[in-house]
């Protein structure tokens, strides 16, 4: 029975640098509310009962901190991570940058080649203060 419990949780971290709205973005998704107040996050966990592929499961979504001070907890929480939604803010293109040096960390600590990712642009309602055009997008991942 445990078996089949653990293929019917999945762990989602989300990463990016800090103020990207990965807080925001994580509680919209989770009670469906909008947050418009900014309060960095160190770390956050929620939970959520969701349906994929047919069938109902958990998803543990871990909320984590953008901030360069908190940078040595990332190592966990890629370790714990089984999918990654890796956020950045499309009117801050150090944002966008820093998205492949997350990427490529992942890889290391994880020790893989792949690992389920979901890139993010987010913050799409300034476009008039848009920077990270898709012209950038052209990466993989």
């Amino acid at each position: 029975m445990d078996e089949n419990k653990n293929n019917t949780d999945f762990k989602l971290a989300v990463l990016g640098s800090g103020a990207v709205g990965k807080s925001a973005m994580t509680i919209r998704l989770v009670t469906n509310n909008f947050l418009d107040e900014y309060d960095p996050t160190i770390e956050d966990s929620y939970r959520k009962q969701v349906l994929i592929d047919g069938e109902m499961a958990l998803l543990d979504i871990l909320d984590t901190a953008g901030q360069d001070e908190f940078s040595s907890m990332q190592d966990q929480w890629m370790r714990d991570g089984k999918g990654f939604l890796l956020v950045y803010n499309i009117t801050d293109k150090t944002s966008f940058d820093n998205i492949s040096v997350l990427h490529d960390k992942i890889l290391r600590t994880k020790d893989a080649n792949r690992v389920p990712v979901v890139l993010v642009g987010n913050k799409c309602d300034l476009v008039d203060e848009r920077v990270v055009s898709q012209v950038y997008l052209n990466i993989s991942l």
